[in-house]
């Protein structure tokens, strides 16, 4: 049998080619990885002793020096927080600014009109801003929950291997990435900043805001004030954690149906209206001055809008 010898160089060129960009994304993934579990102890190197440390991580959290949040708007703060992302004021007004002078500027020149242009504004300067906060603490919120189970099993071990809670802590701030490693790595600072364990975990819990991590700071503070066996309570906790996520993922596959359906719903009326005035301009720009019109419209409006609603509580569920 003849072979190819075209062939034969295609398939190693092909080869070469997959190994090379396994190898990239190996390279990257790990590097990422490094980087986000040496993120808090590079924060460590620029400053020095723990108090510093302490209130320098609180503040890229977006919390006053003491750890308390802004009372003024708490529900920012609180999305903030929640978000992850490092807190610079300065430098967070100008984005908000920039976005709001492109969007005032998009939304003019789209549209020729004052109105629209201040409606921009506030769409680049307000929602976008609040919508990416929103974006980000989701995904934190799906990955404490993803790896608290996992730093629960290290705590648990450390704590068989003899080792003290707060060194048992402090591991896994050293050994797991973000955002679980960050969290548990400014507890243990605050531990040795002089906190008990308590006050420390019911802070990384106020910080998380996710019900996974108010359990876990629940049987630390039971076991605290009852005592008891921390290490079976804490083996207790991460099956719990665990079976809560598979039913969180069982409940996601339920409703992706109901989902989907909402989705095609609302995009539905939006793409035709597009696509009618894109074919036919005039359809409805010979009438859209009358009144009965944009009262109809302003209906249809209202009742998309309700039954987003009316589908969102269905298939809303939550543990």
């Amino acid at each position: 049998m003849d072979i190819d010898a075209r062939l034969i160089v295609m398939i190693m060129i092909g080869a070469a080619v997959f190994a090379g960009v396994q190898g990239l994304t190996g390279l990257l993934s790990v590097a990422t990885q490094k980087r986000q579990v040496n993120r808090r102890l590079k924060v460590g190197e620029k400053v020095e002793g723990i108090s510093a440390l302490v209130v320098e991580l609180r503040k890229q959290r977006g919390l006053t020096a003491s750890g308390a949040r802004s009372e003024r708007l708490r529900w920012l703060s609180d999305l903030i927080v929640a978000s992850g992302l490092p807190y610079d004021q300065r430098k967070w007004l100008t984005y908000v600014a920039a976005a709001a002078i492109l969007g005032a500027a998009g939304a003019g020149i789209l549209t020729r009109m004052p109105v629209a242009a201040l409606g921009g504004a506030l769409a680049g300067g307000v929602l976008i801003p609040l919508m990416v906060l929103k974006v980000y603490a989701n995904k934190r919120n799906t990955a404490l929950g993803f790896q608290l189970p996992q730093a629960l099993d290290i705590i648990v071990r450390s704590l068989e291997a003899g080792h003290p809670v707060p060194a048992a802590v402090g591991l896994v701030g050293r050994e797991m990435s973000d955002p679980i490693g960050t969290e548990f790595g400014m507890a243990a600072d605050e531990i040795a900043y002089g906190a008990t364990l308590e006050q420390a975990v019911e802070r990384m819990s106020d910080r998380c805001q996710h019900p996974d991590v108010d359990l876990f700071a629940a049987t630390v503070r039971l076991q605290e004030r009852t005592g008891g066996n921390l290490t079976g309570l804490l083996k207790l906790n991460a099956t719990t954690v665990r079976d809560r996520h598979k039913m969180r993922l069982k409940i996601k596959a339920a409703s992706s149906e109901g989902r989907a359906s909402a989705m095609i719903l609302t995009a539905a009326p939006f793409l035709a209206l597009g696509l009618i005035v894109m074919i036919s301009p005039s359809f409805y720009g010979d009438v859209i001055d009358e009144p009965m019109v944009k009262f109809g419209l302003a209906g249809l409006g209202f009742w998309i809008f309700l039954g987003n609603m009316i589908m969102r509580r269905m298939i809303d569920m939550r543990l």
